[in-house]
């Protein structure tokens, strides 16, 4: 009764003809939908439309499309990175600098940029894409697609030899590096890199509060300098191009301003380029030239979104963007900030609004404002993501997702997780100022950055297998720079740098609960199938009903404890009977026709079926279009007489049969794991959308079967 790793005959490709089909039925059925779009309603989309993404592709941009993608990219990717001169040097907090001091800041900034911003994100890193999609969760997708992960996961693991078939699975080298053979020898290796990417991504979710309350207390500054209040502009979600005009101006005034600020206070500050006075900084101040570190490291804060947004833009255009256009505006925007500063030292709190002309004080202060606004913006749409391609992975207990793009995918919005609000609203109340903040800001940042450097250095081996001198450079030089900077921070955890460990620790108990929860539900599951004569018993001692069953359930092999608890309360059985598994791979997407995979099991008229979904596939499908691909999926690997029976069936009408399983860890067991599965994962399973949400079913169509698991 098991499906076993598939031969090419049971990999079934959807036609052209079954997709058309789909379309057609689509159509069909809601002829009225899309007869009111043109008075503003939306048009239905085909199952071809919601799967098939025009950039996916990878077109050969031309010099002029590249310029255009790094334009749009200045306010989506580095909203974050271009505010970063707002808060830099406010967030300093030396008792008496002077010219030397500032020159060692600013070297410490013009370094840290060319190393940790060009070099390992512009030039290095932008290169480990999963086929054009970046983050966290694509390195992690690399790994698995090159390595045979096992063992207990925290993340679900399941692996089918047609797996490397798929469009989007990285080919394997013929030869494995002796990195990949002890990642394979060794689950605990598997665990430490799996635990280091729920660590970061948990990180980046709880950053999405942390970047509004920096940058809005920024803005605050400004008024508190100047006093006078002022009207600001609302932000039109819909005039995406007026904002991108925004942070084009945005880089322009910083660089004009910070050039202006050179040549009238302080001419020569860019021999700070020298390393030289970095080591006079240290040796000035000692301590407190390392207490430093943690303001100094805000001037980075972003970098990680030209990787994480890749899959939005082209590499070309990313690097086009950072090198043209960013880099050399943060460069001139800070050297005019120390220039200012060496000569108004006392003008520190209010760096970024003091060093700006006072013509050009009010719009500044309008054009900061919207950049900040959208930096924020940003940073809380990439949580959004984050926590899609964490429930994907089955990392993450499933909340409402809603696409707000029809264009383009991974633009998605989330009620709940939109409560990060409380907490921006609650640090930025708490803290009532800017340091505290930026310190946890930083926290976030480095940390992130150093996972990111772990992680760059094991696909290096692994995937790239590059020369091993060529990794240990790379690895020493990058770990040293964050690591130094991370101890920096961890000496201000009592000053706001504890928030960030403790988003960190909420984020982290969410998704370790639900996968422990999952994981002792699947393992129960897999104790207590449904044996072979058991289940001939069942089907010949069962009354049969013309129509098609579907049984949704995690188990991708054998007869699931459902059945049992289905029959027991009904006493009757469809004549076909579908058990059906949603799969998400550790791959960015998968085609259409790659979509299903099927089998016949023993018995006439009982078939398995493995709906399979990457990381940023769309998974909404209607239950028709559902039923009508199954039943064509099925015809491909079914005889004549089995044909018949499915159309009868079709015809006949179609049945959802969901689980809801109730787990109960007994009084014996451990009392930390009892707490786990008794309370914590039961309330995010009640409160959270079931696994199958995200199939649109009538709810006249489905039958919820409960069941109590005591384990």
């Amino acid at each position: 009764m098991e499906l076993q790793p598939p031969a090419d005959d049971v990999v079934v490709q959807l036609s052209a003809a079954a997709v058309a089909a789909v379309d057609e039925r689509s159509s069909m059925n809601h002829d009225g939908d899309n007869a009111g779009a043109g008075d503003g309603g939306r048009a239905r989309r085909t199952f071809s439309q919601y799967y098939k993404m025009e950039h996916r592709k990878a077109p050969d941009f031309k010099w002029w499309q590249i310029g255009v993608l790094s334009y749009q990219s200045l306010g989506i990717i580095y909203g974050d990175l271009g505010t970063s001169p707002l808060y830099v040097f406010s967030t300093v907090m030396l008792p008496d600098p002077g010219e030397e001091d500032f020159l060692g800041i600013l070297s410490l900034i013009l370094w840290t940029l060319t190393l940790i911003g060009l070099l390992k994100y512009t030039f290095i890193v932008l290169h480990a894409d999963d086929h054009g999609e970046g983050g966290t969760f694509a390195l992690y997708s690399l790994l698995r697609q090159h390595v045979n992960f096992s063992g207990s996961m925290p993340m679900p693991v399941t692996r089918l030899a047609s797996d490397i078939n798929l469009k989007f699975h990285s080919k394997k080298k013929k030869l494995p590096s002796k990195m990949r053979e002890f990642l394979e020898r060794s689950t605990t290796a598997q665990s430490v890199i799996t635990y280091v990417v729920l660590i970061a991504t948990s990180m980046v979710m709880g950053d999405g509060a942390l970047t509004p309350a920096i940058s809005v207390l920024s803005a605050v500054q400004g008024i508190q300098s100047r006093s006078p209040k002022i009207t600001q502009e609302l932000w039109d979600k819909q005039s995406q191009p007026r904002f991108l005009s925004y942070y084009l101006l945005w880089f322009a005034f910083v660089s004009l301003i910070g050039l202006y600020n050179i040549i009238k206070y302080y001419p020569p500050v860019l021999k700070a380029v020298s390393p030289l006075h970095i080591i006079t900084f240290f040796a000035r101040n000692k301590r407190k030239a390392w207490e430093q570190l943690g303001a100094i490291v805000l001037c980075i804060t972003g970098a990680e979104a030209m990787f994480a947004d890749l899959g939005h833009f082209n590499k070309s255009s990313i690097q086009m963007g950072f090198s043209a256009v960013v880099y050399p505006s943060m460069i001139l925007a800070y050297s005019g900030q120390a220039a200012f500063l060496i000569k108004n030292p006392s003008k520190l709190r209010t760096t970024f609004y003091s060093s700006t002309p006072e013509p050009l004080f009010w719009p500044m202060f309008i054009i900061a404002t919207l950049s900040a606004i959208v930096a924020s913006q940003a940073l809380i749409s990439a949580s959004f993501s984050i926590i899609r391609q964490s429930i994907a992975l089955g990392c993450f207990p499933r909340v409402t997702m809603k696409h707000t793009s029809e264009k383009y995918e991974g633009q998605v919005y989330s009620p709940e997780v939109n409560y990060l609000m409380i907490t921006c609203i609650l640090i930025t109340y708490g803290f009532k100022g800017g340091p505290q903040i930026g310190q946890a800001f930083g926290t976030v940042v480095i940390w992130v950055m150093l996972f990111t450097t772990t992680l760059m250095t094991v696909v290096m081996v692994v995937v790239w297998q590059t020369n091993i001198i060529a990794v240990g450079l790379f690895f020493a030089l990058f770990f040293c720079i964050e690591g130094i900077y991370m101890t920096s921070l961890l000496n201000k955890v009592l000053q706001g740098g504890w928030v960030p460990f403790a988003n960190t620790a909420f984020f982290l108990a969410i998704t370790m609960s639900w996968t422990y929860g999952r994981r002792k539900k699947n393992e129960y599951d897999a104790a207590n199938l449904v044996g072979k004569q058991e289940f001939i018993k069942i089907v010949t001692g069962s009354s049969q009903v013309p129509g098609i069953c579907i049984f949704c359930t995690d188990l991708m092999n054998g007869i699931p404890p459902i059945v049992r608890h289905y029959v027991k309360h009904t006493g009757s059985i469809r004549e076909v009977m579908v058990f059906v598994t949603v799969r998400i791979l550790p791959v960015r997407s998968v085609l259409p026709e790659e979509r299903f995979l099927v089998d016949k099991l023993d018995h006439v008229g009982v078939y398995r079926c493995i709906l399979q979904y990457g990381y940023m596939d769309n998974h909404n499908m209607d239950d028709d279009d559902f039923v009508v691909l199954v039943v064509a999926s099925l015809k491909q690997i079914a005889d004549n007489d089995e044909i018949l029976l499915l159309d009868s069936a079709f015809t006949n009408g179609t049945s959802f049969v969901i689980g809801r399983t109730i787990l109960k860890m007994s009084i014996t067991r451990n009392c930390f794991k009892r707490f786990v599965i008794n309370n914590l994962y039961r309330f995010l399973q009640k409160n959270f959308r079931s696994n199958m949400s995200s199939l649109k079913i009538a709810p006249g169509k489905t039958l919820q079967v409960g069941m109590h698991y005591e384990i």
